[in-house]
């Protein structure tokens, strides 16, 4: 086979139409062998001959896509000095566009022996782990356009590729569970009914399947076991041919803009799928660990971890970082993804120990022409020392608001002293952002995500029931915040389970009704339940998929979903670009102020009533009249104003409407009372309220006014 010199760049395996780059960076590596595996087996070495700036690279002329192959290093195995070359370890590509197979946990693949941890195990690994993948980067994107749309627009929709479409009667068999199925019209058609602008990814980074699961039946359901930073994860391409997952991919992409629906990333770029030191040796590890990996300083042996995993990426490092860059352009340039969710995004700012919103990575993705224009959202926090950091992280960033959750679920499970906190997050957590320079939108608001309850669940459980995880219940979070309104799990209690979907109609509401950018779990819409396991990482099965057979109040429940991700979409005072003011025509020409808030008695709040632990209620004025931001055009946005009254009491209040000046006529929206089995509202859209009206709100319900007379809508 001839071999041409080739070039250090760019990095991994670039097929040009007539043969194939390949390029590796390793340091500490003294020799590198290419290996070429054929479909048989067949191993093929080749020796990289050339060596720049610690990249190995060479051009193979005959290789074309579809190309299995790995890297051999050699080079020093000194654990307790941190080097870990392995000649023996067939090792993935960092930068593999595509990846084949799983591993399957077999001793090869190890330094050492199971059965005598401090023999070194010198076996080779082929055979029992996954390849790289030369992949053609041609594709048609046709007129693909992105969405492009704005924070304070958007409804973000957490999904997993496989949960979401597994079960679903209208997507083939064949093809549930994968990225075509996210493609599928069924799918993209509830997305679009739903009124959901983004959806959000749980990973699809080629993953691992953990060793320990498997040995139990379980799976690695979640994927936050990242070994493939470029690949989409093999086992959601509906053909199983060799690197045909890209091209799926991009199929899926194209079909979800076209349907005006972005599409954002949940990325682990904080660790990897090896561990701690008794982990697999599968990539970074063999090729150069001291590079990639952050080593106890005075023990180089074991890995500081942060993350919980076993290991975390060196953020210090160049070629870490030059890793990230180089992905996160590549989904962004190449597969056209709309933006990225990080996983435990504290790690990432950790250049040394401490977290540091100034450090190298934030600086990196400010400068960078591509990145810095996609939506970026951090989940801000890690599991180590000053690892909460909501609120940190620099102005370019967006982050889930963990405050919001814990807050917005006290305020309905009843919980005194929680007023106070529930206006400052539904009104854009301004304490949180605004002295960064940060706006609203800078808040991902959640109630629900992958990790806990679903919506249902909240408020069916009052503890976690992850028997099926074989853990014992020592997995998942144990303080989750939620009621079960009087029984434990299912019950066939009418009153409860009105109740139940009255509070589940409570959250979507606030949720929505929030200032900042919403973004619901897949199935919350539809009343979806994991029976009270709030961890279901493990669980690839009927527990955590989509159960899309509704019964007759989940249909409802989905209308009702449906009605009010409406109401947020056509209405400006509940999509504000900046915080509020408080003061009389500020952005516009009202009398009054762009918010006021409310007792249940109808008179301004007083500090004494925000102090007061019993008071539970309040009534809140957005004026849609006094929103200062223009429009794309620059004309002035207006739109109507609201009253939004919360009840979480237990029973009944009386709500009187404010004075005249913040509006002659009122007309209902929304009332979660409405629940169609229990109680019935008694407003309806035909009535109006005039200042001074006294107005019955039930117990535990929201109810939305709108400033007009009748007819305006």
């Amino acid at each position: 086979m001839q071999i041409w010199p080739g070039r250090p760049y760019p990095l991994g395996a670039t097929y040009d139409g007539a043969g194939t780059n390949f390029a590796l960076f390793s340091e500490v590596a003294e020799r590198v062998e290419l290996c070429l595996i054929d479909a048989d087996g067949t191993e093929q070495r080749l020796d990289l001959p050339e060596m720049d700036g610690f990249v190995w690279h060479a051009y193979l002329p005959a290789v074309q896509p579809g190309q299995r192959y790995g890297y051999r290093v050699h080079g020093p195995f000194h654990p307790e000095s941190g080097a870990r070359c392995q000649p023996e370890k067939l090792l993935l590509d960092p930068y593999a566009k595509a990846i084949e197979g799983q591993v399957d946990g077999d001793e090869s693949l190890f330094s050492y022996h199971f059965d005598r941890p401090g023999e070194v195990n010198d076996d080779d690994s082929l055979g029992h782990t996954m390849l790289s993948v030369v992949v053609n980067p041609y594709f048609d994107w046709g007129n693909d356009r992105r969405p492009g749309h704005e924070y304070h627009e958007s409804v973000i929709y957490e999904a997993h590729v496989k949960g979401l479409t597994m079960l679903h009667p209208d997507v083939p068999e064949e093809i549930r569970g994968t990225y075509a199925a996210m493609a599928h019209p069924a799918v993209i058609d509830h997305l679009v009914s739903l009124g959901v602008t983004a959806v959000e990814l749980m990973p699809v980074h080629q993953f691992v399947q953990d060793t320990h699961l498997v040995d139990k039946g379980l799976t690695n359901y979640w994927g936050y076991n990242t070994i493939g930073f470029f690949a989409p994860h093999n086992a959601y391409s509906s053909t199983g041919q060799q690197g045909q997952q890209v091209q799926e991919f991009k199929s899926m992409v194209r079909a979800l803009h076209e349907a005006n629906i972005e599409v954002i990333l949940d990325v682990v770029y904080n660790h990897t799928a090896e561990g701690n030191h008794m982990g697999p040796t599968l990539c970074f590890r063999g090729i150069d660990n001291q590079a990639y990996y952050r080593l106890v300083d005075e023990d180089k042996k074991h890995y500081f971890d942060t993350t919980g995993t076993g290991n975390s990426l060196l953020m210090r490092s160049p070629h870490v970082l030059q890793l990230i860059m180089d992905s996160l352009r590549y989904w962004v340039t190449e597969m056209h993804v709309d933006g990225f969710r990080f996983d435990l995004a504290a790690t990432l700012a950790r250049q040394f120990h401490e977290v540091d919103r100034l450090s190298a990575f934030f600086d990196l993705v400010q400068q960078d022409p591509i990145v810095s224009q996609v939506k970026l959202i951090a989940e801000p926090w890690d599991v180590g020392d000053g690892g909460y950091q909501v609120g940190g992280f620099p102005p370019l960033w967006t982050e889930w608001n963990g405050r919001y959750r814990d807050t917005v679920r006290d305020f309905w499970r009843g919980e005194p002293k929680t007023l106070g906190e529930f206006a400052s997050r539904i009104s854009g957590s301004s304490d949180l952002y605004a002295h960064s320079g940060r706006k609203p939108i800078a808040s991902i608001n959640f109630i629900t995500a992958h990790d806990g309850f679903t919506m249902r669940d909240l408020v069916s459980y009052n503890d976690k029931h992850n028997d099926a995880n074989g853990e014992g219940g020592a997995d998942g979070e144990s303080h989750n915040r939620s009621w079960n309104c009087g029984v434990e799990g299912e019950t066939e209690d009418a009153e409860i389970v009105a109740l139940r979907a009255r509070q589940h109609r409570n959250l979507l509401t606030t949720l929505l009704m929030s200032q900042g950018v919403p973004m619901i779990l897949h199935g919350d819409e539809l009343g979806r339940t994991q029976r009270g396991n709030n961890n279901v990482y493990c669980q690839d099965n009927e527990l955590s998929w989509v159960d899309w057979d509704l019964s007759a109040p989940q249909r409802e429940l989905l209308e009702f979903s449906r009605r009010v991700v409406a109401l947020r979409r056509e209405e400006p005072a509940f999509q504000r670009r900046r915080f509020f003011a408080g003061e009389a025509g500020h952005g516009g020409e009202s009398e009054v102020g762009d918010i006021e808030w409310f007792s249940n008695e109808g008179h301004e709040m007083t500090d004494a009533d925000w102090g007061d632990a019993s008071n539970r209620t309040v009534m809140v004025f957005l004026n849609g009249e006094a929103i200062p931001e223009p429009d794309r055009r620059g004309e002035r946005i207006t739109g109507d104003s609201f009253l939004v009254l919360y009840n979480p009491w237990h029973e009944t209040v009386e709500f009187t409407l404010p004075e005249k000046a913040y509006g002659d006529d009122w007309r209902p929206r929304l009332d979660t009372a409405d629940d169609q089995v229990g109680i019935i509202s008694i407003f309806t859209e035909e009535s109006a309220f005039s200042p001074g009206a006294k107005l019955p709100v039930a117990s535990r319900s929201v109810l939305v006014l709108a400033r007009g007379p009748l007819g305006d809508k």
